[in-house]
């Protein structure tokens, strides 16, 4: 029970480093999702946060970049031994992305019923073109990602 518990405050202390990043995103124009990965000692080797707009590049999701930084400090693409935080469901790109870095873990925060390719609307890490399998858990902090979320979409409809 203990682990258990130990194990639900760490997450939930990652995953506030990712929404921190996330509403770093969302107060420079992005949508506000941000990323945290660490490594099996608990020690962070990667972050990003959304900087599509930013830096006009449809790939530069917070899963990616955070991947991205993490292969580098780690010197290696195979993530195995990581895990990933995020506060939105990985899109199909981020999904794949997951897959081929052999991530270990990934928690989410909310699910994504427009394009959550977890378990919401696909599920790719399990699908059949899938050589990997990746734990997962949601629902971390969900109802402070989905607020996040709401009112920085919100506010972006007034303006």
């Amino acid at each position: 029970m203990l682990i258990k518990q130990t194990q639900y405050l760490q997450h939930r202390q990652w995953m506030s480093h990712a929404l921190d990043l996330a509403k770093t995103a969302g107060n420079a124009g992005d949508v506000p999702v941000g990323a945290v990965i660490i490594d099996s000692f608990g020690n962070m080797v990667g972050e990003g946060e959304n900087r599509k707009e930013r830096d006009r590049d449809p790939t530069a999701h917070a899963e990616i970049i955070a991947l991205r930084a993490a292969a580098r400090k780690l010197q290696t693409w195979r993530l195995h031994e990581c895990t990933l935080y995020v506060t939105l469901e990985p899109c199909p790109m981020c999904a794949g992305a997951i897959v081929q870095s052999r991530l270990g873990f990934l928690v989410y925060g909310v699910d994504d019923p427009k394009t959550g390719a977890i378990r919401t609307v696909e599920n790719i890490p399990d699908g059949a073109a899938s050589n990997h399998r990746v734990r997962v858990i949601g629902g971390v902090l969900e109802s402070t990602c989905r607020q996040h979320l709401q009112a920085w979409f919100a506010h972006r409809r007034q303006r």
